[in-house]
């Protein structure tokens, strides 16, 4: 199930109408009803223009707010905390602002213009658009038509914001970004670049502009291009800008975020959260996971009540396999907000279906109908909406997987003719173009397959799932997942030498680096050479896993893979009945204990302890005394170290009840209990 972060849309430099005119200068004095503890008597306008002035815009609001209480009315503390309110982007209490001055000084269409830029940057367009009619002044007539044109841009009604832009005259330069940047919404990334590109040679080198470029050639998937833009901004911001922090989130390796820097004037000017944000996304796609944790880091340090959306919305992506509960209460947060980052809903949507909160992602769908035509295709609708029904009606969603399926291969073909066609011409160009068409066609045919498949798959019907997958084969014969997936079948179905086939070629590719296949993949390769007698096989591969092991740095970080191999192991030997080689190994498995026992391995490793203990308790075998004290030692050490582990991990706030705080502790000293019994 793929999911994207979120690349920050594309920076409109807006000029007139995207940046608030100074209303300072209006502005003779302010009434002196204050505390003159705090300010002293005649420096009441000197003490909230300086705070301006150094953009301690916070410091400036609590003068202002206390001001209001006295007089509701004051157009000059109104006008003044307006301002304050949007250059720390809390565009929401803006617009309100902007709105009481308009109510109370309804003859200015200069505030009006401010309301409206406050409203189109709070997401509030159809308000923005009406105050846009009550504008009557005809010297305010361009801005009002730029301003329509951004708000049908934000609005994706990018022929409506063309038609506004061609009815008044911009600089050159800003109609070469505005233009830049409908082209990049109707995905023509090639015109984009090139109207960018034009403007930054007229203007000079501009971070945002950059930016923009570098978007383009994200979205034509060019990495290399689009992080050496990106470089460079960071370069640039690091060096003109040192106030403001970059990579100082963990200086020294504490783990300690440093003070935050705030969201300046100047933090917005050198784009180095979109930047940031950007090279985050390219990461994250080329699977470099923890340099995507990396970017996001570095960024200049704010705290969480100052982060845009599309770093929050990103936080919780890259996270989201170590904090799962943060990142879920992120998204959901961010669902709530508007406008948010289109891709939160379908992010959101995914991970509940991967987690296997269908109940959740249904009820998403439900109340947010509005999103899903917005947000989403029509096949990816098709696809999660199959996923959901699956878990209730399984024939009906085998079906519509059948469906989409065949949609999906027919494209394929269509895709390997055109790849034919192209070789035949010897035009190369489309030869690459006509590859990566169907590349792409086959990352969306691969979540249908697995999703068709795992219906059998959860029925225990392993043969009725392999012959999906063969059916697949002419096209997915060379996709690794593709391969997997077929290796876990002929484990499943125990044939063993079959799945060696498939698990050895792809361990061999990654042998530089173990740590990153995942642990289930090594552990069943390791099963299947023992159950084809190829046990030194076994014990090699379980050496290499343990020197690499060896040389993991941070101890911070428990690694498990090498603890489930053997618990793998030896719950295959308690599976045919030798539980007492089974068990030992398990335990050896969970060495050292304060390291090696968490939710998952304990979950395992309890279940073949509940296998033996209904296996003694139906006389159907014997146990060793040193066995048992084997056992007991085992769970005394169990429950020193599992005092703060739960048992079971719900990342979803809300839905833990008290059965599910159980610690490890709490299950050991049961277990032991059970077993005391059991040896008396």
């Amino acid at each position: 199930l793929a999911q994207e972060l979120a690349a920050q849309a594309t920076r409109l430099r807006t000029g007139q109408f995207g940046r608030l005119h100074s209303c300072g200068s209006r502005v003779v004095g302010l009434g002196l009803v204050m505390n003159r503890a705090q300010i002293r008597e005649g420096e009441f306008t000197k003490t909230v223009y300086q705070h301006i002035q150094e953009q301690q815009y916070d410091q400036a609001v609590k003068i202002l707010s206390n001001e209001l209480n006295n007089f509701p009315t004051s157009r000059c503390a109104l006008s003044l905390l307006g301002y304050c309110y949007y250059h720390m982007q809390d565009f929401q209490n803006a617009q309100q602002i902007y709105g009481q001055l308009t109510q109370a000084c309804p003859d200015s269409d200069e505030y009006k213009i401010y309301h409206v830029q406050s409203l189109m940057k709070a997401g509030l367009y159809e308000d923005a658009l009406q105050v846009c009619t009550m504008v009557e002044n005809p010297d305010f007539g361009e801005r009002v038509m730029l301003l329509q044109a951004a708000i049908s841009y934000e609005q994706d009604e990018v022929q409506l914001a063309r038609s506004f832009l061609d009815q008044c005259s911009p600089q050159a330069e800003e109609r070469q970004v505005f233009e830049g940047a409908l082209f990049w919404k109707e995905k023509r990334h090639a015109e984009a670049m090139k109207q960018f590109t034009e403007a930054m040679n007229t203007v000079g080198y501009q971070p945002d502009l950059a930016y923009n470029v570098a978007l383009c050639y994200y979205s034509t998937k060019q990495y290399g291009p689009a992080l050496k833009h990106i470089a460079e901004i960071i370069e640039r911001g690091v060096r003109d800008h040192p106030e403001l922090s970059v990579g100082a989130f963990d200086e020294g390796g504490c783990g300690l975020q440093a003070r935050s820097v705030g969201n300046t004037a100047v933090l917005r000017e050198t784009a180095l959260v979109e930047a940031f944000n950007l090279k985050a996304a390219i990461e994250y796609m080329m699977k470099n996971q923890e340099a995507a944790r990396d970017a996001l880091n570095d960024m200049p340090p704010r705290d969480e009540s100052e982060l845009d959306a599309v770093t929050l919305h990103n936080q919780a992506l890259v996270e989201m396999d170590d904090k799962p509960t943060e990142g879920f209460r992120k998204l959901n947060f961010l669902l709530g907000q508007h406008p948010s980052p289109p891709e939160t809903f379908v992010n959101l949507l995914v991970l509940y279906c991967k987690y296997s909160y269908y109940d959740l992602a249904a009820d998403i769908l439900a109340e947010n109908a509005d999103l899903t035509y917005k947000n989403m295709n029509t096949q990816d609708y098709e696809f999660l909406d199959a996923l959901i029904l699956a878990q209730s009606s399984a024939e009906e969603a085998y079906r519509r997987f059948d469906e989409l399926s065949a949609k999906h291969i027919e494209a394929l073909r269509r895709g390997t003719k055109n790849i034919q066609d192209a070789r035949k011409q010897r035009d190369q160009a489309a030869v690459k173009k006509h590859l990566n068409d169907f590349d792409e066609a086959l990352s969306k045919y691969i979540p249908v397959l697995m999703g068709q498949a795992k219906i059998y798959w959860d029925m225990e019907h392993y043969s009725m799932v392999e012959k999906i997958f063969r059916q697949s084969a002419e096209f997915c014969s060379e996709d690794e997942s593709w391969k997997l997936n077929v290796a876990h079948i002929f484990f499943m179905q125990e044939k063993f030498k079959e799945c060696i086939r498939y698990y050895e070629p792809f361990v061999r590719k990654h042998n530089d680096n173990l740590l990153g296949i995942t642990a289930i993949i090594l552990a069943n390769l390791c099963v299947a050479y023992v159950m084809t007698s190829a046990n030194e096989e076994a014990e090699e591969l379980m050496r290499l896993v343990e020197k690499e092991e060896e040389k993991v740095m941070d101890l911070t970080k428990p690694v498990y893979h090498l603890c489930i191999i053997n618990l793998v192991i030896g719950t295959l030997y308690c599976a045919k009945g030798n539980f007492e080689f089974g068990i030992s190994r398990i335990i050896k498995s969970l060495e050292p204990y304060d390291r090696k026992i968490g939710v998952d391995t304990w979950y395992y490793a309890k279940r073949c302890f509940l296998a033996l203990g209904e296996t003694l308790g139906k006389n159907m075998i014997l146990l060793k005394d040193e066995a048992f004290d084997d056992i007991i030692n085992f769970f005394d050490s169990a429950a020193q170290v599992g005092k703060g582990i739960q048992t079971t991990m719900d990342p979803v706030d809300g839905r833990e009840g008290a059965e599910t705080k159980r610690t490890v502790a709490q299950e050991a000293r049961l277990l032991k209990k059970f077993f005391l019994k059991m040896r008396d």
